[in-house]
């Protein structure tokens, strides 16, 4: 008979680490929640200068944010804040984002990530 795989004889360390991933799958989704993309909107007129008004950017060079992944956009603007992303942009973003709180940053990638994305 064959033992699961979540069983105590073997690999114990994966009911730790599949339970690591669902709290943070979880907490993930309740902070998305709890974002507005309405406010998100309000707060976006410094975004549109480079990403243009609805997210599609007019300059090549500057991505676009139009629906992208939210937990990504967090997890981004969070780095771009802190000085932990590096790239041709991360100065500006870096000067960008110091007014950002974190609520703040929840609302824009609400925002930006129910828009559609570019064709």
């Amino acid at each position: 008979m064959r033992k699961n795989a979540f069983g105590p004889s073997r690999r114990p360390w994966l009911r730790t680490v599949a339970s690591a991933f669902a709290c943070v799958a979880l907490c993930g989704s309740t902070a998305a929640l709890a974002a507005d993309a309405a406010k998100g909107l309000a707060k976006a007129a410094i975004c549109a200068s480079c990403h243009g008004p609805v997210g599609i950017s007019p300059v090549p060079s500057y991505p676009n944010i139009a629906g992208q992944n939210p937990l990504y956009l967090e997890y981004a603007l969070r780095r771009y804040r802190a000085g932990e992303r590096s790239g041709e942009h991360a100065g500006m973003m870096f000067t960008v984002t110091q007014a950002l709180t974190d609520a703040d940053i929840g609302d824009l990638a609400a925002y930006y990530g129910h828009l559609p994305a570019s064709r």
